[in-house]
């Protein structure tokens, strides 16, 4: 008895300092999505980079993290979530040093790869340990309520610290920042966190990892190729038909293999469901506008990076106060899609907001409306989405439910990014093609780069606006006291978790 209560005091001891470091590998994961993009135009000159390559720069990185994350997923279940998390950490600093010293496009395009795969791991093992750490439900939502403000705010914040590091610095210094992050979190991590698996043999479903991962691949391939092939090109045509016969394959699969890597219980929940959905939509909107308010702001109205990263700090604090104060206080007494679809709705309406602007349009009346309802939109969402993404699973499917989560959020991420960017480009280039007649000046060219970003921001706003009325029907939760209630009587709510995280340390 005296062992089973040690064991119930230690975790309680630590877990806020475990919340520290794990809180501090997911902001370095999330801002190593954005981090890079103020530097995009330095490093794009630098290296010698085409507008049609450049966006590769930020999806190698989401798409190789995105694809293997139900493979990290499931490495962390088994053979340590502790063991996973720390290896991971030192992979990615690993990853971060190659790519700052890279020489040329190939050699930054491998490394952002490599620290893709790496945060495969890292991701799903951060997630999967605090939602084993944390099960008391105020504690919980306290505890996601910080976990979801980073995860909305870390891509603002690696905008402005890559604003700082290319003006100071080099756009080096994006990828070499990463290091410390890794190594103060690798040590801290090493101290303070508990260490726990699934018991059994460990199985991994291969021919699940394959097809998952070679049809994302051609998924995103695809849909970026259409910026230069046009969308009813053959390559194009094949890439996106052989994609969605992949992973239709997967799912065949998933639904017959005895233990499958992402198993059919954990999609088909609504709730769940519900949550993947918001968490891969306002990545959309809120990866879109990064990239394109990062180009308005730098070649139309002329910001420097600095002067960029400080114009999406009103971004930054409406995060935090969106996620931390109001979703964070509200998360234990409203049912989640009373959060979460009025979060997309402000996202949609920020992206809409680019309608408004034009080249000589001020910052206050432009970016900053646009980014305040960016920043409040996506923390509402965050918290709750990354909560109910996790919450009543078994421990044993932990790991793999946090990485079907960041799937959906770096995939989103990665396919909205170059979907959004093949709009862009395209519109941008039918308003040069019209507008031929009044020659190559500069103000027409910033005119039609703003004409590609206001027509991608408009269809992001109707996806956006689509998924609310869909997260709206389909989130059918009720409120958390009273989904309490039910799953303690059935034996899946905290009081079960906490025992289950005992049973397997």
């Amino acid at each position: 008895m005296a062992t089973t209560k040690a064991q119930a005091q230690r975790p309680t001891s630590r877990r806020w300092a475990a919340l520290f470091f794990i809180g501090l590998a997911q902001l370095m994961i999330v801002l190593d999505g954005t981090v890079v993009n103020i530097a995009l135009p330095s490093l794009q000159r630098d290296l010698g980079i085409s507008d049609g390559d450049r966006q590769w720069i930020i999806t190698g990185y989401t798409l190789a993290f995105g694809s293997l994350l139900l493979l990290g997923g499931r490495i962390a279940d088994y053979t340590g979530r502790k063991r996973t998390f720390l290896i991971g950490l030192l992979g990615f600093a690993g990853a971060s040093a190659l790519g700052g010293a890279a020489a040329d496009f190939e050699m930054l395009l491998i490394a952002r790869a490599l620290q893709g795969g790496f945060a495969a791991l890292l991701g799903p093992s951060a997630l999967s340990l605090l939602t084993v750490t944390f099960t008391q439900p105020k504690e919980r939502a306290k505890a996601f309520g910080i976990w979801g403000a980073v995860t909305a705010v870390g891509g603002a914040i690696g905008l402005l610290a890559g604003g700082a590091l290319t003006d100071y610095l080099d756009w080096r210094w994006c990828l070499y920042i990463n290091i410390p992050i890794a190594l103060i979190a690798a040590i801290g991590g090493y101290a303070v966190l508990t260490e726990s698996r699934h018991a059994g043999r460990a199985r991994f479903d291969i021919p699940g990892v394959l097809l998952v991962t070679g049809g994302l691949v051609a998924v995103v391939y695809g849909t970026g190729r259409a910026e230069s092939d046009g969308w009813g090109s053959a390559q194009v045509v094949g890439l996106l038909a052989s994609g969605a016969v992949l992973l239709a394959a997967f799912a065949l699969v998933e639904s017959r293999v005895p233990q499958p890597m992402l198993p059919p219980r954990l999609i088909a929940d609504r709730t769940r469901g519900g949550a993947y959905l918001s968490v891969g939509l306002a990545m959309v909107g809120m990866f879109g506008a990064f990239l394109f308010l990062t180009y308005y702001l730098q070649v139309v109205k002329g910001y420097s990076p600095i002067r960029t990263g400080v114009a999406f700090l009103p971004m930054t604090v409406a995060v935090l106060m969106s996620a931390g104060g109001l979703a964070a206080r509200l998360l234990p007494k409203l049912p989640p899609r009373m959060l979460i679809v009025p979060g997309m709705l402000l996202i949609a309406s920020g992206m809409l907001w680019l309608r408004t602007m034009e080249t000589g349009t001020g910052y206050v009346e432009g970016v900053l409306v646009s980014g305040l309802l960016l920043g409040v939109g996506a923390g509402m969402i965050m918290p709750v989405a990354f909560n109910y993404a996790t919450h009543g699973v078994d421990q044993r499917d932990a790991g793999v439910a946090s990485a079907t989560v960041n799937t959906a959020q770096q995939i989103s991420s990665s396919i909205g990014t170059a979907l959004l960017n093949t709009i862009a480009t395209s519109a941008t280039a039918g308003y040069l093609a019209s507008h031929a007649a009044q020659g190559g000046s500069p103000a027409l060219a910033k005119q039609a780069m703003l004409e590609g970003f206001v027509t991608a921001g408009t269809w992001a706003a109707g996806i956006l606006l689509a998924g609310a009325l869909i997260v709206a029907v389909l989130m059918n939760t009720p409120r958390p006291e009273d989904q309490a209630v039910t799953e303690d009587a059935e034996g899946t709510g905290p009081a079960k978790d906490a025992e289950q995280a005992l049973a397997h340390p």
